[in-house]
C-alpha cells in the first residue's frame, strides 16, 4: 500500500509519519483497532495517525470521528459473516 511508505513524494512534497507502518500493521496483523483515522499536517508536510479506535467500536462510532468540513484518510476493519457461515474481515481504504 503506498501510504506506507515513510518517505516524502516528490511531486506533492508531503511524507507520511515514521508511526503510521507501525499502525496499520497492528491493524492488520493483531486486530489491534476497528479503524485509524489519518489527517494532514500542514505545518510538517505529512500524514499522521489523528485517532484509533478500538475494536468494541462501531462503524457509527467510526463515523462520529470523522469532521464534518475537513478532510481524512482511513481504514475500517469490517468484520462480516459469509454465507457458508464462515468468519472473514476485509479492511477498507476510505477518502473522506
Amino acid at each position: 500500500m503506498a501510504f506506507v511508505r515513510t518517505r516524502s513524494n516528490a511531486s506533492s512534497g508531503m511524507g507520511v509519519a515514521p508511526d503510521i507502518r507501525d499502525t496499520f500493521l497492528e491493524l492488520q496483523m493483531k486486530k489491534a483497532f476497528r479503524y485509524v483515522i489519518f489527517k494532514i499536517e500542514e505545518k510538517q508536510k505529512q500524514v499522521v495517525v489523528e485517532k484509533t479506535g478500538a475494536t468494541t467500536e462501531s462503524y457509527d462510532d467510526f463515523l462520529a470521528s470523522l469532521p464534518e468540513n475537513d478532510c481524512r484518510y482511513a481504514l475500517y476493519d469490517f468484520d462480516f459473516v459469509t454465507g457458508e457461515n464462515v468468519q472473514k474481515s476485509k479492511i477498507f481504504f476510505i477518502a473522506w
